[in-house]
């Protein structure tokens, strides 16, 4: 499974400053990179023992943009992201544990087999007792994701019980044929949902109503998902949007949390597949994630599209790494295993 799709980390991309003197041993002066650890997953993962450990999972695929007739280059995404993470303050506790498991390829555009490896390697690392944060890729990496998730909890539990809250200007719910894109992979796993018997739970914030058409928001309902519209986010108060997603989020135990880069504003996110000039402000986003965080049911996220082939400054890349900080940082901060000065 991990041999001809899996690339173990390359650490020559951790490196960065330094602040810890000398003798290398203060801690509160360590970076991510003086911290982090590498996790060959073609070895066998002994059961993580620590207090919290976060995993990083790079898919370099743009097959599904491809197919979607998008702007390739996300491929490139998890390595510049690595780059920005590495002069990341270590603001947790020592007790934390940081390890990079490498990046699963798709090289010969055979998308499903690149979507079943991500999927084995997300269960190996729940398996392992690790948090994944995997980095697209195009959005298509949800697929494998939530697959990988899923199997976890049906194996520990019987049923998966897994939410989406997917922050993204698509609904990606277009109908397939075969094997899926970028923009069919919450279609599939609603289609899948239902040949488990389970329910599809789906939540959709920063939907663009000029990207989406009159059938998607069809389907939308017909599937029972939610969603907010760009442009209602940005008008309402954050009261309302706050009680729409504790509605969503309070009868499902277990929630997995996608971004898709295209939902930020075209401002702040131009390396993204399908750029949004009035998509939504970081600071929103982070407001909502970080308060879905806090309910102790979040297990795994992703960001997505990340390109550096467009990106203009490391901006996209940038950001990637502010809000994959603040997920590591929110999650550390509710288990009491954070550090402050």
């Amino acid at each position: 499974m991990f041999q001809d799709r899996y690339e173990p980390a390359n650490f020559k991309i951790w490196q960065g400053r330094i602040d810890s003197g000398n003798s290398g041993e203060n801690y509160d002066a360590f970076r991510w990179h003086q911290w982090i650890k590498p996790l060959d997953l073609r070895q066998s993962l002994p059961a993580y023992t620590g207090k919290m450990g976060f995993a990083l999972l790079g898919f370099c695929c743009d097959e599904g943009i491809r197919r979607n007739k998008g702007r390739q280059g996300a491929s490139s995404g998890p390595e510049e992201i690595r780059r920005e993470l590495a002069n990341l303050p270590c603001s947790f506790s020592s007790e934390v544990s940081l390890f990079d498991a490498g990046n699963i390829t798709c090289t010969d555009g055979k998308l499903m087999k690149s979507q079943a490896t991500l999927e084995q390697a997300v269960l190996c690392l729940r398996q392992a007792g690790l948090f994944p944060l995997v980095m697209g890729g195009g959005h298509e990496t949800a697929l494998g994701h939530f697959r990988g998730q899923a199997d976890f909890l049906r194996q520990k539990n019987g049923k998966s019980d897994l939410g989406i809250l997917n922050f993204d200007a698509h609904f990606d719910l277009r109908p397939f044929v075969g094997e899926g894109n970028s923009g069919t992979m919450f279609r599939q796993i609603a289609d899948e949902a239902c040949e488990y018997g389970e329910v599809f739970h789906y939540f959709c914030l920063g939907i663009q109503r000029s990207s989406n058409t009159l059938e998607l928001f069809k389907t939308a309902r017909q599937l029972g998902a939610s969603y907010l519209l760009a442009g209602d986010i940005s008008l309402q108060y954050d009261e309302h949007i706050m009680e729409k997603l504790d509605s969503f989020m309070q009868p499902v135990p277990n929630l997995y949390i996608s971004i898709c880069a295209d939902v930020f504003a075209s401002s702040f996110a131009p390396g993204v597949s399908s750029p949004q000039p009035l998509g939504l402000h970081p600071e929103m986003v982070l407001k909502y994630l970080k308060h879905a965080l806090r309910t102790h049911k979040v297990v795994g996220f992703d960001i997505a599209e990340v390109s550096p082939r467009f990106d203009h400054d490391r901006a996209t890349a940038s950001l990637a790494k502010v809000i994959i900080f603040a997920v590591v940082d929110t999650l550390c901060r509710i288990e009491g295993l954070d550090r402050r000065e």
